[in-house]
């Protein structure tokens, strides 16, 4: 049997021998994320994080990434290869509804672009609905996940966020160094109300690809931001083996 985690180097004999329980489903984009990032910088990071948690945790098979996502509200920056909102829904429908039918029932998505979240949200309720006895979690948004679990003063500017801003271009230095340059990231930043959401076209925010501080991003914060996010994946697929993935309730 090859000691691989990934799908699409395993055969047929590879898969019935593993044990595999459970999946990590990474989902990304293609669409410009400034002059210093590369398009497929989403799907990169989200494979990449799949990659590491399960190397680390037992029986854990992940799918190739889902390389486009929805979009279309990118478009305005050469350039953007988008699926619609309903494509999108289908698609991760059809790839979950694929892999519950082969018996894997503990799965894990892992979101790298922000127009898959009401996507995948759908999907996932669809899917829950239809088999209820499958275990089904989403990382909707590992950029907001991360930026909370790590001190607010590691970051220059924004707080850290941005589309391809000091975060995103940081953690980017750590999975695919070769494909950065920071020296080369501009962006801006906006000021969008706390508490209600606001609906927007990129360039309603940014006159470039980006928005944040790319310039001021390091390996070191992308390393430290990555194994943060890795190690609380982790421990989280860890818990929910132990409780069954049921969530436990208890009296109020």
């Amino acid at each position: 049997m090859r000691k691989t985690v990934r799908f699409e180097e395993l055969n047929t004999a590879d898969l019935r021998a593993s044990g595999f329980d459970k999946v990590i489903l990474p989902i990304g984009s293609c669409e410009s994320h400034g002059d210093h990032l590369p398009f497929g910088i989403d799907a990169f990071i989200a494979h990449d994080l799949a990659l590491a948690v399960a190397a680390r945790v037992p029986r854990t098979m992940v799918l190739p990434p889902i390389w486009y996502g929805m979009s279309l509200h990118y478009r305005h920056q050469p350039m953007s290869v988008s699926v619609t909102n309903d494509t999108n829904i289908a698609v991760y429908r059809d790839v979950l509804d694929s892999v519950i039918h082969w018996g894997l029932r503990k799965i894990l998505v892992i979101n790298g672009h922000d127009g898959n979240i009401p996507c995948m949200e759908v999907a996932a309720q669809d899917i829950k609905l239809k088999h209820q006895d499958v275990g089904l979690a989403v990382l909707g948004a590992w950029w907001t996940a991360g930026l909370a679990m790590l001190p607010k003063e590691m970051w220059q500017n924004y707080q850290g966020y941005g589309h391809g801003g000091e975060a995103e271009t940081s953690v980017a230095m750590a999975v695919v160094p070769e494909l950065v340059d920071p020296a080369r990231a501009r962006g801006m930043v906006d000021d969008k109300d706390v508490y209600v959401k606001e609906f927007w076209n990129y360039e309603e925010l940014t006159g470039y690809g980006a928005s944040g501080l790319g310039t001021a991003a390091t390996r070191e914060k992308g390393e430290r931001f990555k194994r943060a996010l890795v190690d609380h994946l982790v421990a989280f697929l860890a818990r929910k083996d132990e409780q069954g993935w049921i969530i436990p309730k208890r009296e109020a």
